[in-house]
């Protein structure tokens, strides 16, 4: 038999988890909280084997909570039930002690499975949350491939081109001659795809390649 405490500000979130878990022959909802401070003293006179946490609550939210459930009571397991998608609120979770991380938008199975994987010792974060955490590695490679490498040297050019240098201004001031400044300018229009001085300009505070 499985314990569980849920942990929700909403009392209509608390009852609709109830309705999905009571019907299961191995898993029993023990006791309930509307926030961490709530939670914290339900464990101190109840056996608890997995807490299901919100986590944006009154009082004490679901990361403080999780972090002292896993310093006072580190055998009891943390499943995080939230709205929030940002990875770094997973993040956090799990380096406070969370086993599982879910969206209130899982379905029933999907937050059944998660709580015997992680009754058993498993990790477990949602397939909704595993789909965004591709998407944006993805996305970042991406971004990462189709951003041209500009060289240290073509940086310092970018930079005097953006302090209003002529070419033989910035010829002299980093000892090339015209020709080379002249090279590297038509490089970076090329790489850029720009076509001009005031768009490499324009690129450069864009991207916040000078100061």
């Amino acid at each position: 038999m499985i314990r569980i405490l849920l942990v929700d500000d909403h009392e209509i979130v608390r009852n609709g988890l109830k309705i999905l878990l009571e019907n299961e022959n191995n898993i029993r909802v023990v006791c309930e909280a509307a926030n961490g401070a709530e939670a914290i003293d339900q464990l101190r006179s109840h056996q608890i084997d997995v807490v299901l946490m919100d986590i944006n609550m009154p009082k004490m939210d679901g990361l403080e909570a999780t972090l002292l459930i896993k310093k006072q009571y580190p055998t009891i397991k943390v499943i995080a039930l939230s709205m929030y998608k940002e990875i770094g609120i997973l993040e956090k979770m799990f380096q406070n002690g969370a086993k599982g991380y879910l969206l209130k938008s899982c379905s029933q199975s999907e937050l059944l499975e998660s709580i015997e994987k992680v009754a058993k010792g498993d990790k477990y974060i949602g397939d909704e949350l595993l789909h965004s955490m591709v998407k944006s590695v993805l996305k970042n490679d991406k971004t990462e491939a189709s951003t041209p490498r500009i060289s240290k040297r073509e940086k310092e050019i970018l930079q005097l081109i953006s302090e209003e240098n002529t070419t033989a201004q910035i010829a002299k001031e980093l000892f090339l001659s015209v020709a080379t400044v002249e090279t590297h300018r038509k490089n970076l229009l090329r790489k850029l795809g720009l076509k001009n001085t005031a768009g490499l300009m324009r690129y450069a505070f864009e991207n916040s390649l000078v100061s």
